[in-house]
């Protein structure tokens, strides 16, 4: 324990500027995204920016291949989350996901953390030593198949952060980014938060909806 402690303190020391900058903007962006407002992507963005920088410069290439995906979907995102119907109502609205689409979600998964693994270790083997293939894939796969959900307000997109989130956080730390592996619990936390708020927004959707139907009839 007093070696992790010297560690974190150490390196803690040692963060960067835009490190601070990243977190900041990382948590500002889930908080929005809780929130259901579209300044979760333009935020974002800046949070994944700095790191792909980041992530390239620990060797963690599965979480630097994330966030440029990460920065690529938050354009798309913001893009559906803003568009409206003719009378001008936002055309997303957040909802549960089918079996059908659940069992796609689990397939979509697998296929990036078999590819994402295989790449990564055939990257340790030739190229870089600190790699550690299953669990940058398994970081990055979560995090490719939440973000994609988040783009479409899927509720089960916080369930794939929530194991982002327990996944990035011992793997950060290992890679002396102790600041961003305190920023992962902090976004576990709200990923949590995120999920109970999402889960209470479709509960309102439904009630809404049917009392609107009671009163049509």
């Amino acid at each position: 324990m007093q070696h992790i402690y010297d560690q974190f303190i150490a390196d803690l020391l040692n963060t960067r500027w835009y490190e601070y900058l990243a977190v900041a903007f990382g948590i500002i962006s889930v908080w929005y995204s809780r929130r259901e407002n579209i300044l979760v992507y333009p935020t974002g963005l800046i949070n994944t920016i700095i790191y792909i920088y980041l992530s390239a410069k620990g060797h963690l290439l599965g979480e630097a291949t994330v966030n440029l995906y990460y920065t690529i979907m938050s354009i798309s995102g913001w893009y559906m989350w803003g568009k409206k119907n003719a009378v001008n109502e936002k055309v997303l609205h957040i909802s549960f996901s089918t079996n059908k689409e659940r069992m796609q979600q689990l397939l979509f998964f697998a296929v990036f953390y078999a590819v994402i693994f295989f790449a990564l270790s055939y990257f340790k083997k030739m190229f870089f030593d600190g790699v550690i293939p299953w669990a940058d894939a398994l970081a990055s796969a979560t995090a490719f198949t939440g973000m994609w959900l988040m783009t479409k307000k899927k509720v089960e997109s916080w369930y794939w952060w929530i194991a982002t989130n327990v996944a990035s956080i011992p793997l950060y730390f290992v890679k002396h980014y102790v600041f961003t592996s305190v920023y992962y619990v902090v976004l576990l936390i709200m990923a949590i938060a995120g999920l109970l708020a999402w889960v209470q927004k479709v509960k309102e959707q439904r009630r809404a909806s049917v009392a609107a139907k009671t009163i049509t009839f």
